[in-house]
């Protein structure tokens, strides 16, 4: 049974992966066609110039990714679920050829993702079910640019086309916190190297304003995170430590609304996440691209800010076993602890 429902997943991953390639046209091609839009001719050249800048500036693999676009016709390309055991905060790993164990599995169609999510949740886990806009196929294909990511803003193109080359220049299996942090951290350093050289000091300051206000939600989301894991260690039975959770992540959200009134923010894209509260798989989710990120940028800055000397690094890093690994971020992270303006972080576990 096990292994008919791998692969099936393994079936609509390559059938999925396949309409995006299909769909798939030269970017310059769709710039100059008649049907497309002026706003959409305008993001691709940008797109272009982003790419650019990450091979020339950033030292990303200059290949066929992101020199064609393609309309998937949907608002996400994926749908990623991810599940945690209702009293743990380690998520339920799924595990496939090349990519390794991951802390969440993806889906093309969202119904099939839902039914997922619905096995998960009556097998007593807490689950987290988002649209993903845009992933890396780690070299293996060249990914297009999609219109699920098309529609962002200037900064959050240039950080997602940073983030999906850093994936195809180093990529750990089995590693899915490793990973991400190190594309965020490479998103991040190079979105900020791109508004240095570009002189947009407008453009700059209001990311910095998007910055703080980000690293205050991951400090009170890693804030509630130890409290569950506090909870989860406790011996106590089950049931109490079912109400104790409960209270924990009332608490939480009481929190997140002083948060939003003391930053001045009427909305903020993580409402969605507090009616009426996250969960466990949240907490994973967030953790997953954001807990090892200071201690990268600690990593960068001990480099000089030298992005080849930085990636000579991380390879070293990866080379090491996943305990070595783990000891070696955790001591950056510490240094990233003593200076969370230098290097982003607001306390010693949270990201830029």
């Amino acid at each position: 049974m096990g292994g008919c429902s791998s692969l099936a997943y393994l079936g609509q991953a390559a059938n999925g992966q396949s309409q995006v390639m299909r769909r798939a046209r030269p970017m310059a091609e769709v710039i100059d066609d008649p049907a497309t839009s002026p706003q959409l001719a305008d993001k691709l050249r940008l797109a272009q110039r982003f790419r650019q800048f990450a091979v020339a500036e950033l030292g990303l693999p200059d290949n066929a990714s992101y020199t064609r676009y393609a309309d998937v016709q949907r608002p996400y390309v994926l749908w990623n679920v991810v599940s945690t055991p209702a009293l743990s905060l380690s998520p339920v790993q799924s595990c496939f050829p090349i990519a390794g164990c991951l802390a969440y599995r993806g889906y093309y169609a969202e119904a099939d993702a839902a039914r997922y999510a619905s096995e998960r949740r009556a097998a007593g886990d807490d689950v987290f079910m988002y649209g993903v806009a845009a992933y890396s196929t780690l070299g293996w294909f060249a990914d297009p640019l999609l219109n699920t990511t098309a529609r962002y803003d200037d900064a959050s193109l240039a950080r997602l086309i940073f983030h999906e080359l850093a994936h195809q220049l180093i990529y750990v299996k089995d590693d899915s916190t490793f990973n991400e942090a190190f594309a965020t951290a490479v998103e991040l350093e190079g979105y900020e190297r791109w508004l240095r050289q570009t002189g947009d000091a407008q453009q700059l300051a209001r990311y910095q304003r998007e910055e703080v206000q980000r690293a205050a939600f991951r400090n009170l989301m890693e804030q509630g995170m130890q409290r569950l894991r506090a909870i989860y260690a406790d011996t106590a039975d089950a049931a109490d430590k079912q109400r104790r959770k409960a209270e924990a992540l009332a608490a939480l959200a009481e929190d997140y609304q002083a948060l939003k009134r003391q930053l001045g923010a009427a909305s903020w894209g993580y409402d969605a996440w507090f009616q009426p509260v996250p969960n466990n798989a949240h907490f994973v989710a967030l953790a997953t691209y954001h807990d090892k990120v200071p201690a990268f940028r600690v990593l960068f800055h001990k480099q000089g800010e030298d992005f080849a000397a930085f990636y000579a690094a991380v390879r070293t890093l990866a080379e090491k076993n996943r305990a070595a690994r783990d000891e070696a971020l955790a001591a950056l992270t510490s240094i990233a602890g003593t200076d969370g303006q230098q290097y982003g972080a607001t306390n010693s576990r949270t990201a830029p």
